[in-house]
């Protein structure tokens, strides 16, 4: 009878275990190596955690000029797509940290500033590819979306400007 209880607990721990595997799994980014993953988890404020998304972005968009420039000779057009699709996950996660980071109203002008600073820079790039980029059938729908998504981050980025702007500092007393 004994045996039988141990059997059944261990069986229960082995099929509870895999969900709990899964959302570990799940926590990294498809788009992020394990360094670059460790490096936004062990960041010490939403600032950072920001700048390291945008550098990431700015990485990812530097490698997707490179593979233009230097075709790889297997899966070329798939990798300029990850590169793009990897490039608008980067931005879109620095964007949603400025939203998360305004819901708990922690100082994040850096990382705002940041924001809008880079995606100017990152749209500057992305409009010259997307009018003369060399092979722009092979990923003009990412293309697209990248600069969709680059211009609501930095209009999101513009509109926490001005939030900021409204709000009242923590150590304002009126009289």
């Amino acid at each position: 009878m004994k045996i039988k209880m141990q059997l059944l607990l261990l069986a229960s721990f082995l099929l509870a275990a895999p969900p709990f595997l899964r959302a570990r799994a799940q926590q990294q980014k498809d788009y992020l190596s394990a360094v670059e993953a460790d490096k936004i988890r062990d960041a010490e404020s939403v600032n950072e955690r920001i700048k390291l998304f945008l550098n990431f972005a700015d990485d990812r968009l530097k490698k997707f000029q490179y593979e233009l420039e230097h075709p790889s000779s297997n899966r070329h057009g798939d990798m300029l797509n990850s590169l793009l699709n990897a490039y608008v996950g980067c931005v879109d996660d620095a964007a949603d940290l400025i939203q998360l980071g305004l819901e708990k109203q922690d100082n994040i002008r850096q990382g705002i500033d940041l924001m809008t600073s880079r995606t100017k820079d990152f749209l500057v790039v992305l409009e010259k590819l997307s009018t003369d980029g060399p092979e722009r059938d092979l990923y003009k729908d990412n293309l697209d979306d990248a600069i969709e998504g680059t211009r609501d981050a930095m209009n999101d980025a513009e509109k926490a400007k001005k939030k900021l702007r409204r709000r009242p500092s923590a150590g304002r007393i009126d009289s």
